[in-house]
């Protein structure tokens, strides 16, 4: 299933909902408690005292990714080039 989310508030100008697509569901769990988790993770993000558009585990791995990529000048070892996670 998919959803459309809208967490956060404009005092001024228009939101954008944000599109999520379940694809696979492991856990099982209804609809409704996945939209009602996905919008309280919009809450918690430490950098902003109000509620984002994405969850906030979401916009800590954009952040560390970017901070990764930014920083990190090695060259990766060669036994890495096998991993799913790293290509």
């Amino acid at each position: 299933f998919d959803l459309f989310l809208v967490s956060q508030r404009s005092p001024k100008g228009t939101v954008s909902p944000t599109h999520y697509h379940v694809i696979y569901d492991t856990a099982n769990t209804q609809p409704d408690f996945l939209q009602r988790f996905t919008y309280n993770l919009c809450h918690i993000y430490y950098n902003w005292t109000g509620p984002i558009s994405v969850p906030a585990p979401c916009k800590y791995a954009h952040k560390l990714a970017f901070l990764i990529g930014q920083n990190v000048k090695a060259q990766p070892l060669p036994s890495f080039s096998n991993y799913l996670h790293y290509l």
